[in-house]
């Protein structure tokens, strides 16, 4: 009985593990890039 429960529990693992680095190779991670500006103010004293 134990000894099933380990072997699935083992295979799960397997299987997320796999599902894992497929998506991390496979998935769309890139990240949105956006222009962004903001004016900035100087103070000049002289």
């Amino acid at each position: 009985m134990w000894g099933k429960l380990f072997k699935l529990l083992l295979v799960l693992i397997v299987i997320g593990a796999i599902g894992l680095v497929g998506f991390a190779y496979l998935g769309d991670l890139d990240p949105v890039l956006e222009r962004v500006t903001e004016p900035v103010e100087l103070e000049l004293s002289g």
